[in-house]
């Protein structure tokens, strides 16, 4: 049968370490010290009755208060164990002693305990039945009996007050900390919900604008390829290669441009629908992979470069090493940096521009460089991406989120050039948040 242990005060660790049958090092000196102090009363404890201060009595001193050892585990039992033992002692080899010493600190763990009726009742029982005792055997006057009794009964009354006073400020403390803790849980759902709320108006927004705005796009580019007349082929056949008109030339060159622009608008269209479901669910994950479609990565570095090309910006890919399988989100990372950089290039290094895309793999990570031989506007900022722009910024933060660096800057001879180094393995912990 289990109780309610009473919890000790701001012992050392190893005080309060148990041991075998929950014995912990502080129930021993406590057991030590009561037992000096029962046989110190065993020792002084004669007069009219007292059995003899033989080996026995010596005994008995250091026996009875061992029950103290299992305090912690069984404080009730204990001190049902110790007036049980006392009253026995009285009964068979009485010395005249105060029963405080043995009863004194069982009563107050079983106060500690909450066990505050049987710490009252013991304690009461056994003076009423001491002074009902020496009363009729040694004819002392009320006054004697009462000045005899007193400092036992007020050591009693103090245990029991004690006890139950530490019992109600830990009860308190233990109430006041499940409080906060609801408190804190509350405060932390009311923060989901508002976040929700953010995520649900956020993607309210992106669908309102950004998505209707890629889709009217993707439909415009679509009709002029439908309403643009192509180039014949009985007028390629008829014409030399090197002399084909410059309608035609321009003709397949809008084509062309269209084309790209309708593709790169679909995809763009399709991630945003993703990302879109994915803030529209309160616990969906806006990880790189999370979704219902695979995370961009590098695989789909040509379809980049030949979109940028399309636009009027020629790419050229170098790529060094053996190359290893990224982790998603170190691919995803990667394939974003290239984006973000390439697409720089097209809004700010000027017509004409070409870009490199050098991929170095290294042991453990992934080294990417991107420049431009571009010469940006006057009234574009330092970092590139324009007075307002946040791009910079954004692939520091995404090669940051996987435990890489990234530094960008002009070229001292012309250009712009973004320099990234990527662990192939995130660390633990990676947490990317949406940019």
């Amino acid at each position: 049968m289990s109780e309610s242990r009473p919890r000790e005060g701001r012992w050392p660790t190893w005080a309060v370490a148990e041991g075998p049958f929950g014995i912990r090092p502080v129930d021993v000196g406590v057991t030590a010290l009561a037992i000096g102090t029962f046989e110190l009363s065993v020792v002084v404890g004669g007069g009219s009755g007292a059995a003899p201060l033989n080996g026995t009595a010596y005994l008995l001193g250091a026996v009875l208060p061992l029950a103290l050892l299992f305090r912690h585990r069984w404080p009730l039992r204990v001190l049902q164990i110790s007036f049980v033992a006392i009253m026995l002692y009285y009964s068979l080899d009485r010395r005249n002693i105060s029963p405080a010493p043995l009863l004194g600190i069982p009563v107050y763990d079983a106060a500690l305990a909450g066990h505050l009726v049987w710490a009252i009742a013991i304690p009461s029982i056994v003076m009423a039945a001491g002074l009902i005792a020496v009363g009729l055997t040694s004819g002392e006057s009320t006054f004697v009996l009462a000045s005899d009794f007193l400092p036992s009964i007020v050591l009693f009354v103090l245990a029991v007050m004690l006890g139950e006073v530490i019992r109600a400020r830990r009860a308190l403390a233990t109430e006041t900390a499940r409080r906060l803790r609801l408190a804190d849980e509350e405060r932390a759902a009311e923060a989901a919900r508002l976040v929700a709320e953010e995520r649900l108006r956020i993607a309210r927004e992106l669908h309102d604008t950004v998505a209707h705005s890629m889709a009217t796009i993707t439909v415009q580019a679509g009709s002029a390829l439908h309403l643009l007349n192509p180039i014949s082929a009985n007028d390629v056949a008829s014409s030399s290669p090197h002399r084909i008109s410059p309608a035609g030339a321009d003709a397949a060159a809008l084509r062309t441009s269209l084309t790209a622009i309708r593709e790169t608008s679909k995809s763009a269209l399709r991630e945003m629908r993703i990302v879109l479901g994915q803030l529209r669910n309160p616990g969906g994950d806006i990880r790189p992979g999370s979704g219902s479609a695979e995370p961009m990565g590098l695989d789909r570095l040509p379809v980049l470069r030949d979109a940028v090309s399309a636009a009027g910006t020629a790419v050229t890919v170098k790529v060094e090493g053996e190359p290893v399988q990224l982790s998603a989100e170190a691919d995803h990372a990667a394939y974003r940096i290239l984006q973000e950089s390439l697409t720089n290039v097209l809004r700010h290094a000027g017509p004409g521009a070409a870009a490199t895309i050098f991929l170095r793999y290294e042991p453990g990570r992934l080294a990417l460089t991107v420049t431009d031989n571009g010469t940006p506007a006057p009234a574009e900022g330092g970092d590139g991406a324009g007075p307002r722009g946040h791009g910079i910024n954004g692939m520091r933060e995404r090669a940051a989120a996987v435990g890489g660096v990234l530094t960008a800057g002009r070229k001292p001879g012309g250009g712009f050039e973004v320099m990234a180094t990527i662990p192939t393995a995130v660390p633990t912990g990676y947490r990317e948040e949406p940019t």
